[in-house]
């Protein structure tokens, strides 16, 4: 019998990607999947033990998609969405409720499935949480196979090997320095005097006019196709991934590392100093034990090959086709 799904997806992007990456991971014969806009009020601000097994904090317009023929399973992405999904036990007894990433304490127990990545294990747990290393993402074969047939003519002049550089930047009031992204090109550049190729540049808001800029003049001898923060044209990240040899990703993102591996081609994680958390920290040296990345300062870049790749949604999709 086919199940149904409502997947609850709000305005964080980088929820709704790893969702969109769980949903594509399900039996399609299996699942029928409806995703449920969810829009916040100011009230989606109060602590979700306040907001309780309630639809306090969203919109009437969203409220009004929450209505029998309730669903089998609900797939809540984010903290905010958590108590919309204990909502739906309380009025459903027989819907299941699945939760990306901690929800918070309230209602923990009331959960199906908890998905928790290994760098938050230290939050508090049920016998329902399950761990992952990293967090789901889109980047499968079909993904890489269609984003190389739309973008590798672009890239076609430039000599092999091409390096993606993915660039974030600051996290948690901590800035990407100038001294990080100095070390970053350096690194790059020490990278590319060894394999030789071009570079396939990509910066993000949170890389800094500053550091951009230090990045870009320091790089500016490297053959390469740029897509920096700002460019109006259509963004090539996925052909970055599909037609590199080699990816260079920094550590600030873990979306961006997992997206990254998935690919399963040579990694460089940029760990700089001074500015990622603990939680990166964490991340990054799961990534190493699992052997799917190397840090970009190891002296062994541009040796390295991958011996596992990542693919979370997939973990995750086995588990809510076991309940």
């Amino acid at each position: 019998m086919v199940k149904t799904i409502w997947a609850l997806m709000d305005d964080r992007r980088g929820s709704v990607s790893q969702a969109k990456g769980v949903l594509q991971a399900l039996n399609a014969e299996q699942f029928k999947i409806e995703e449920k806009k969810i829009e916040y009020t100011k009230w989606a601000g109060l602590p979700n033990w306040l907001r309780g097994r309630s639809l306090l904090g969203i919109t009437a317009a969203s409220k009004a998609q929450i209505k029998a023929p309730y669903p089998d399973i609900v797939l809540s992405i984010s903290r905010r969405t958590a108590p919309v999904a204990r909502y739906l036990k309380k009025v459903s007894p027989h819907t299941k409720i699945v939760q990306l990433m901690h929800p918070g304490n309230a209602g923990l127990g009331e959960f199906d499935a908890v998905i928790v990545p290994e760098h938050d294990s230290g939050k508090k747990k049920t016998d329902k949480t399950h761990y992952i290393i990293g967090c789901p993402h889109q980047v499968t074969k079909t993904y890489l196979t269609e984003a190389k047939a739309k973008w590798g003519n672009e890239f076609s002049n430039l000599p092999h090997p091409l390096t993606a550089v993915i660039i974030g930047g600051a996290i948690k009031k901590k800035p990407f320095s100038a001294e990080n992204a100095r070390a970053l090109a350096d690194a790059i550049k020490k990278l590319k005097q060894k394999i030789g190729g071009s570079i396939l540049l990509t910066t993000s808001r949170r890389t800094g006019e500053q550091a951009q800029k230090i990045i870009v003049d320091a790089l500016q001898d490297v053959p390469q196709y740029a897509y920096l923060w700002g460019d109006t044209r259509p963004n090539p990240y996925s052909g970055f991934l599909a037609c590199a040899d080699n990816i260079v990703v920094t550590g600030d993102s873990v979306s961006m590392c997992c997206e990254a591996t998935g690919t399963g081609k040579p990694i460089y994680i940029f760990r700089g100093q001074n500015w990622l958390t603990p939680k990166h920290q964490r991340f990054i040296s799961s990534l190493i034990k699992k052997q799917c990345a190397i840090l970009l300062e190891d002296d062994n870049a541009g040796n390295f090959k991958p011996q596992n790749s990542l693919n979370a949604a997939a973990e995750i999709a086995a588990i809510i086709a076991d309940l």
